[in-house]
């Protein structure tokens, strides 16, 4: 039977315990990192960004708690335009100012980097959906389209799924041990990815990140907040809006997808039928977010 193991073989394939064949000994390797910048803000705390792409419209890419640019470039290979990439703050490069920190605060940074990059557009993933929710209740009208990609709360508090992963994520990476690291991160992988070549590589590129940016304890106190008093702060929102949600997923609970999409006057609704699906839909995934902000 595989299981996970770290570190990972030298040549970063799967293993087979005893006799017999074993699976294939090389995959791809994950690309460099791509050179970011660090720019000031209105509210004077520094954020990691990335550019990319030449023209107009310009989409800004918010991420999930401890991840980053790099797991948020995938959403928008596909996406006509300018795309900016950025940290929120406790991430990356970008600063880590006093805490405790809200969904306001998380708010303040993207809406610095869309204004800065004249963003018209929006995608939150988990974290940076809610992100995305608290600066539209501030200004409903701010972007033209809208992406949701597995919200994970609105106006209720996470479940205790969630805390624990958090807090387990955030002990690891304070410790320093890349295997402690290793075995929370895993469980971001489908079971049935996690000692492949492409799961090794996903591995390696978050733990180097993790362990050589480190994740700042103020995110601690996010897990239990909200974005919203009440999601129908949302509904002033006139701007098409797509939002997309897994069932099964107990960090992004379906039935939170449902009840943005509810509130959002605008909003286009769509379930996978089980989570993982970076992994298992990833090209029926882009296809669909830039199919709909391309249009």
């Amino acid at each position: 039977m595989r299981g996970f193991r770290w570190p990972p073989p030298p040549d970063s394939g799967p293993r087979t315990w005893g006799p017999g064949p074993g699976g294939p000994r090389t995959g791809r390797p994950a690309l460099p990192e791509p050179e970011t910048e660090l720019v000031a803000t209105p509210h004077g705390v520094q954020l990691e960004r990335l550019v990319t792409g030449v023209g107009d419209p310009v989409t800004v890419f918010a991420h999930g708690l401890g991840n980053g640019i790099a797991t948020t470039r995938p959403f928008g290979s596909g996406v006509a335009g300018r795309r900016l990439f950025f940290q929120f703050r406790g991430h990356g490069r970008s600063e880590a100012p006093p805490g405790p920190w809200t969904y306001l605060d998380l708010a303040r940074d993207l809406r610095a980097i869309a204004d800065l990059g004249g963003a018209s557009r929006a995608f939150g993933a988990s974290l940076g959906a809610g992100a995305l929710c608290a600066l539209l209740a501030e200004s409903p009208e701010r972007f033209e389209k809208l992406v949701f990609f597995l919200p994970a709360v609105l106006d209720q508090p996470r479940g205790p799924v969630a805390w624990e992963r958090v807090s387990a994520l955030l002990e690891a990476v304070e410790s320093g041990d890349a295997s402690a690291v290793a075995d929370v991160v895993s469980l971001e992988l489908p079971v049935a990815v996690r000692n492949t070549p492409a799961g090794w590589a996903y591995l390696r590129q978050r733990l180097d990140q993790l362990l050589r940016d480190g994740l700042a304890d103020g995110l601690a106190t996010l897990a239990d907040q909200v974005p919203l008093s009440d999601a129908t702060a949302l509904a002033a929102v006139t701007a098409p809006a797509l939002v997309i949600g897994c069932a099964g997923d107990d960090l992004h609970p379906v039935e939170v997808a449902e009840q943005l999409a509810a509130a959002l006057p605008q909003a286009t609704l769509h379930v996978y039928d089980r989570p993982g699906v970076l992994w298992s839909e990833r090209a029926d995934l882009r296809g669909r977010i830039s199919g709909f902000l391309n249009e």
